[in-house]
């Protein structure tokens, strides 16, 4: 039997947006996609003798990523309990595990990681939330080791507060989370005021759910087979279309971030 996708008890229109993007068979929920992700990877570099520790890690498309490249040991801190229970069901092996609770009291002993990355999640989080979930990361990483993040970011930094409230009150209506991304600059304020020396910024535009997108993250067959399931689907299709609407009204000023940093 396959593992219960997180969301899959509510209906449709109250489904949390990346959820049921998931339902109708979207993989990649990541805001740069698959290219930006592998940036982040492959500037964490990840080896044989880290410890790595990853927040929100959802469907699992980025935990198969981490692993392909042989952790020492794999931790997933994930609150929804049938995310964690897939992550589990799905990467069970020696030396990996599932933390169910918050990012921001995850319970793991200081300094136990070497790596700590999360996608896709922090944007979901006010401000106060946001700090808490970063110094427990912060915490719980070891001096010198790597912090990444992939998120949404409002473009470019000196956007004024009206624009910023605009992003976030249509992305949180149409998706039904909080949403509230920060720019470039705020996620480097962010993380360096919890004692993270940032060392490389990538963006990318955030075209989650153009076409040329679609084909990116999940082949020619997967998008295909996702446009299927829009298609046919009379509850979630105005979703869906509501979701594209926000972003593409606020495409020039929303991007996708990756930033990297390390413990100081």
């Amino acid at each position: 039997m396959a593992p219960t996708l997180p969301g899959a008890r509510l209906e449709a229109e109250r489904m949390p947006g990346h959820w049921l993007l998931a339902r109708l068979g979207k993989r990649v929920l990541r805001p740069g996609g698959v290219e930006l992700t592998h940036r982040l990877l492959d500037g964490l570099d990840v080896g044989a003798t880290d410890d790595v520790v990853e927040v929100a890690p959802g469907l699992g498309a980025t935990t198969r990523l981490l692993l392909d490249r042989g952790p020492a040991s794999y931790v997933g801190v994930d609150r929804d309990p049938d995310a964690a229970g897939r992550i589990e069901e799905l990467f069970a092996g020696p030396h990996r595990r599932v933390v169910r609770g918050s990012a921001a009291d995850t319970g793991l002993p200081a300094a136990s990681a070497s790596v700590v990355m999360g996608e896709a999640y922090l944007t979901m989080q006010p401000r106060s939330q946001k700090e808490k979930i970063v110094a427990e990361l912060a915490r719980v990483l070891r001096t010198g080791g790597r912090f990444g993040l992939h998120e949404v970011a409002v473009v470019p930094d000196d956007a004024d507060a009206e624009t910023h409230e605009a992003i976030s009150r249509d992305l949180t209506e149409s998706i039904k989370v909080h949403v509230s991304p920060l720019t470039l600059g705020g996620w480097t304020a962010l993380l360096e005021d919890a004692g993270f020396a940032v060392t490389s910024t990538h963006v990318a535009p955030l075209h989650l759910l153009e076409p040329r997108r679609l084909v990116a993250d999940e082949g020619v067959a997967g998008a295909a087979r996702f446009a299927f399931n829009v298609a046919r689907d009379g509850e979630a299709r105005p979703r869906v279309l509501a979701m594209r609407s926000s972003m593409r009204r606020h495409s020039a000023h929303l991007a996708a971030c990756a930033v990297l940093a390390e413990r100081r």
